[in-house]
């Protein structure tokens, strides 16, 4: 694991952001990242996403803030050990504490509909090109 440590005062402090975690990930291999997902509203279907591609809720789909548009990522659901690929398309979540949005149909596939927001482990499977 990356850290990065800075001194305030007379204790340390250690920062882990997402832009080190993805500057760390090329020394340490692939890219994995644990936190909460949730998924697309319904009003979002048919609306362009930050890449300039149509949300479409039936393909799988998802937002993340920091990896690059066209990378797949591996998604599981740790509860029920149930995963999907999908391609980021766009940015966000834009809630606090939430690592990556999907479409409702990787949503659904992984078993987090009914939850709205659930934890997961991501891990890219390949970077964009």
């Amino acid at each position: 694991m990356c850290t990065a440590v800075f001194r305030v005062g007379s204790g340390a402090v250690c920062l882990l952001a997402a832009a080190l975690l993805t500057s760390c990930a090329g020394s340490s291999g692939a890219f994995t990242q644990s936190g909460k997902a949730s998924f697309y509203a319904d009003k979002f279907d048919g609306r362009k996403t930050a890449s300039g591609t149509v949300y479409r809720a039936g393909q799988r789909t998802a937002a993340h803030n920091t990896l690059p548009f066209g990378t797949v990522v591996r998604v599981t659901n740790p509860r029920n050990h149930r995963s999907v690929k999908v391609t980021v398309t766009d940015r966000g979540p834009h809630a606090k504490g939430r690592i990556i949005d999907l479409s409702k149909k990787a949503a659904r596939k992984i078993g987090i509909v009914e939850d709205g927001v659930a934890p997961v482990e991501l891990k890219v499977v390949r970077k964009a090109r």
